[in-house]
């Protein structure tokens, strides 16, 4: 008797459950990211018993929000969760949703939320832990980087796999098609191809490309730049030096340029055989460029790495 007593009540335990798994599956079969409210997300997200995982992104996607990186974290949150869900390892042990505000924002309110877009892992057993909430900002949203985020917290290894995307070969090919084009034209004179003029300035965009932060963006996927939701205000500078926004690679990409074209006027000026005036105007403007450029530069410098005690021109 005690036996059969245990059996009950393991199956009236087990019963709820499995209902919530068939829903979710369900669910997934028709979205591979599940779009929950509040009452959904109470009962099969918060509620026991659950014996799945859920990954969910706390959004703001409707246009009044006007939450830009809102959009761009969406896709890439949607590329992994299909690449999840026509696996061939797909199991009903992580779901992926999404909470958007205009439709649950009792939730934000529950989990004291401010902020979006925000990803939380909420584990199978237990409540969710600091580690289940995503650093965004330092990882950026990159599917990539979302998939080792997921294997940490649920053992779940999900290969990332992307639409085909033929804008980079067709721009490529076009490139080299108009510089096939252009040396053919000029096959009789290629004197221009032993410029070290042209061989300069393509090395020094290279340069101001690499340092600027570019490919640290292609490997983390970091957003745009961050706007608060409470106070609508945009920040395209990170405040930590363990990170850093697209828009903040652009910003020191230009001072950097700016920077080398005032010393470039400053030696055209030193050096070129030119009118004595002309040369004091490229004088006066290369030295204007390169103090306030690097004055620029060095504030982002401060604004990053607190506490750095020096500055110039501008604090």
């Amino acid at each position: 008797v005690p036996l059969l007593k245990g059996l009950l009540i393991t199956h009236t335990k087990r019963e709820p459950q499995r209902k919530k798994v068939t829903q979710m599956m369900e669910w997934a079969s028709k979205r591979s990211v599940i779009r929950m409210n509040g009452d959904k997300f109470r009962r099969f997200v918060k509620a026991p018993p659950r014996n799945y995982s859920v990954v969910i992104m706390f959004t703001a996607l409707q246009p009044q929000r006007q939450c830009g990186v809102c959009k761009q974290a969406d896709e890439e949150f949607q590329v992994l969760a299909n690449s999840w869900r026509y696996s061939s390892a797909f199991t009903n042990k992580v779901f992926f949703a999404a909470v958007d505000f205009d439709e649950g924002s009792d939730v934000f309110q529950m989990l004291s939320m401010n902020s979006a877009p925000t990803f939380l892992h909420f584990p199978s057993k237990g409540k969710p832990r600091k580690t289940d909430t995503y650093e965004l900002q330092v990882r950026g949203f990159a599917a990539e980087q979302l998939a080792r985020w997921v294997a940490d917290r649920t053992d779940v290894q999900i290969r990332v796999i992307r639409p085909p995307n033929y804008a980079g070969p067709l721009l490529l090919g076009f490139l080299l098609a108009v510089i096939g084009g252009l040396a053919y034209l000029r096959r009789h004179n290629l004197e221009f191809l032993f410029n070290k003029n042209v061989w300069a300035f393509s090395a020094l965009c290279f340069v101001l490309i690499m340092t600027s932060g570019q490919m640290w963006n292609h490997i983390r996927g970091p957003p745009y730049a961050h706007k608060n939701p409470s106070t609508g205000q945009v920040s395209y500078i990170h405040g930590s030096s363990q990170a850093q926004f697209v828009a903040e690679t652009h910003i020191v990409l230009l001072f950097n340029a700016a920077v080398t074209l005032g010393m470039v006027l400053l030696c055209e000026a030193a050096t070129s055989d030119i009118d004595i005036g002309k040369r004091k105007i490229m004088c006066v403007a290369g030295i204007g460029l390169v103090m306030l450029f690097f004055s620029w530069l060095l504030s982002v410098f401060r604004a990053k790495y607190h506490g750095y005690p020096y500055s110039f021109l501008m604090t």
